[in-house]
């Protein structure tokens, strides 16, 4: 499906991206893969063999992604395609619910989930014009968006900044259109990651998960549920599909959930 595509994934040392990387390679793709830290950078690499390299850098930073598609062009002479899934709970930070919420925890949680996602999309879209060529870009947004669950999952300026996701990548999806470049968004439920942690070990929310997600037994995601569905939508076999969202998440947004 991704045979000879030079694809750049922003978060993609660990959990879900690092999930990804793999498929994509197995795909055929070569891809280069950002995450924070150097150590996590260098043992993905070891995971993902030649077929891959790693960049530390953090998505805030306006350059980041720029030097990681700059990294894709040189070393597998293409750049086709952008996954932005770094993210990331603010509840540490002071996120939770609104009368709670602290002014440094909402400007933090944008600024991971949100304006680092604005500046990887811009990257990605000035190369594909700069290079006069179609392109694709999938962005990772969550059920929280549009699905909210207020008994245990209660982090309002995660799930603005998610919501958020879904309209930024609906309008440069109309945008950019005529370029041939298109934009979706991918949005699970309760994946196994490193971020869930909280949710994974506490009894009463694994209880609660049974009924929300119902699929396959009632279980949190793994990170490799997403896979088909990033492959897919990266893909050429995508290619008349832009500005959409697809739930990949074992019937939540579909479920009521028993407490």
């Amino acid at each position: 499906m991704l045979r000879n595509k030079g694809l750049v994934i922003v978060g993609g040392t660990t959990g879900l991206g690092l999930s990804a990387a793999k498929a994509f390679i197995n795909q055929g793709a070569r891809v280069v893969i950002v995450g924070r830290k150097e150590e996590s950078c260098r043992s993905a690499e070891e995971v993902l063999g030649k077929s891959a390299l790693a960049i530390s850098g953090d998505a805030t930073d306006p350059n980041t992604a720029k030097r990681a598609i700059e990294v894709c062009e040189e070393n597998f002479n293409s750049f086709d395609g952008l996954y932005h899934v770094a993210g990331g709970s603010g509840r540490k930070m002071g996120d939770g619910p609104l009368h709670e919420i602290s002014i440094d925890g909402w400007n933090k949680t944008l600024e991971l989930n949100l304006s680092s996602l604005m500046l990887s999309n811009q990257a990605a879209i000035r190369k594909f014009l700069e290079l006069e060529k179609p392109g694709v870009v999938l962005n990772m947004g969550s059920v929280l968006g549009f699905s909210p669950s207020p008994g245990f999952f209660t982090t309002h300026a995660y799930a603005a900044a998610k919501s958020a996701i879904i309209g930024f990548t609906k309008s440069i999806a109309s945008y950019y259109a005529k370029n041939d470049i298109r934009v979706n968004v991918i949005a699970p439920a309760l994946v196994e990651t490193p971020m869930a942690q909280r949710a994974v070990n506490d009894e009463e929310i694994l209880k609660f998960i049974k009924t929300k997600q119902p699929l396959d037994g009632g279980r949190i995601g793994r990170p490799e549920d997403l896979d088909g569905a990033a492959c897919y939508l990266m893909s050429d076999q995508s290619g008349f599909v832009t500005g959409q969202v697809l739930s990949v998440d074992g019937g939540w947004s579909i479920s009521e959930g028993q407490y």
